[in-house]
């Protein structure tokens, strides 16, 4: 069984386990882009560029430091140094049955203070609806967290998944789902105060 978090604002919170820590969590991202591919030779012509959808998050420490992590720009992150997150791969394609993850290493939440999970369209066109996508927020022992992408808003690149805070006894983790033109407007939103530039990956 899973729950599932249908609205904007609905919370769940992650329980400690047996060792007093919350243990790995792992948070995934799949999407389905078999919807935007055109079938045929004239199909083929007119196609748009395959979706390239990232996750991502921005996160704050206790210490105070701030970042983000994610494919672009390389900054993968680390499960056992600072920040104690780390994302596994870059999925171009959607095609990777186990999508892409972040790993959280909750052995050490109590450095972490806040995490906003964000997904970006790289390439392709920003058409959520085709992306389908779907966000799994897993810790052993407990149920699995879902949170699907069904509220659209097209022409942003940029979707903020989750708000994950640290309670000290618990981790909540609150439906987000909404939409912004780029990271600037992301971090203006969640109030991280970070300078941005262009990056590639």
């Amino acid at each position: 069984m899973a729950v599932e978090l249908r609205k904007s604002g609905e919370k769940v919170n992650l329980q400690k386990t047996s060792n007093k820590n919350f243990g790995e969590i792992t948070i995934n991202l799949n999407w389905n882009q078999e919807s935007s591919k055109s079938k045929g030779f004239f199909g083929s012509l007119f196609a748009s560029k395959p979706i390239d959808l990232d996750i991502g998050c921005l996160y704050e420490l206790n210490d105070g430091s701030k970042g983000v992590v994610q494919a672009l720009g390389n900054s993968f992150g680390s499960r056992t140094s600072s920040p104690y997150i780390m994302l596994d791969k870059d999925d171009r394609s959607g095609s990777s049955s186990d999508g892409e993850n972040i790993f959280v290493n909750g052995d050490f939440f109590s450095k972490i203070k806040r995490i906003v999970v964000f997904t970006f369209i790289y390439e392709g066109a920003p058409n959520w609806a085709e992306a389908n996508g779907i966000v799994t927020i897993k810790q052993k022992g407990s149920q699995d967290i879902v949170i699907k992408m069904d509220d659209h808003s097209s022409g942003k690149i940029m979707c903020a998944l989750a708000y994950i805070e640290n309670n000290g006894e618990t981790v909540s983790i609150e439906r987000l789902v909404k939409y912004y033109s780029g990271h600037a407007e992301l971090d203006n939103a969640y109030k991280w105060g970070m300078s941005w530039v262009a990056g590639s990956k």
